[in-house]
């Protein structure tokens, strides 16, 4: 989409959104809207404890996303392109994951409240990756509260993020499936990566490319 203003990234815990966010930028002329992740006093806990700091760890991100969201309106969003590694609507996936029903009525009340002042992307990238590819992501990375994600807590996260946008139809979807190419170290795979981006014409896309290790054994 050449006119898209304002794209966010989504996707799994280690899947490359951030990366992707600050390739892109660069590649579209924009700049980017980065999630800052490290500035949650109770995430380190929540690895270790999911149950005891779930409500306390997503009532900050959810938060400080419509904080974050609400700067970049007032920067005038649409006088340059902005890339961000999350989607504000993505707050409820986690939250429907760890809360309990008490905390998930709370946290209903105020995301309502915040949701209808935040600004819909031009188009959302949905990006994949299989349970053993994140880890091995999350383990190159080395983030230390990181480390005490389980894997079973991996694969119902990737489960609820597919039933997620499987019913999204909020904006324009591309879904990548990024399991066999890395956009990072292959500039190939980031170049075919940009031009399905700029081909995409609205609705939902899937984009399941080869690795360029594969197209070139054809």
């Amino acid at each position: 989409m050449e006119k898209s203003r304002y794209i966010a990234i989504e996707g799994p815990i280690g899947v490359g959104k951030s990366s992707l966010a600050e390739l892109l930028a660069k590649e579209l002329g924009g700049r980017t809207l980065i999630e800052e992740v490290d500035a949650n006093p109770f995430l380190p806990k929540f690895y270790g404890d999911i149950k005891k700091y779930a409500f306390q760890t997503q009532l900050f991100f959810l938060i400080s996303r419509y904080q974050q969201q609400k700067e970049m309106t007032q920067q005038e969003l649409f006088s340059s392109t902005v890339i961000s590694d999350y989607l504000f609507a993505k707050d409820r996936i986690f939250a429907y994951l760890n809360l309990d029903e008490n905390e998930l009525s709370l946290y209903e009340q105020v995301y309502r409240l915040l949701d209808t002042r935040i600004p819909k992307p031009d188009l959302v990238i949905y990006l994949q990756a299989s349970t053993d590819i994140l880890l091995e992501r999350i383990g190159r990375r080395n983030l230390d509260y990181e480390q005490g994600i389980k894997e079973g807590y991996l694969e119902k996260l990737i489960d609820a993020y597919n039933r997620y946008f499987f019913y999204y139809t909020d904006t324009p979807l591309l879904v990548v499936n990024t399991t066999e190419i890395d956009f990072v170290n292959t500039p190939e795979d980031l170049t075919n990566l940009v031009k399905e981006i700029k081909t995409m014409k609205g609705g939902s896309q899937h984009y399941i490319p080869l690795s360029s290790r594969q197209l070139k054994s054809l």
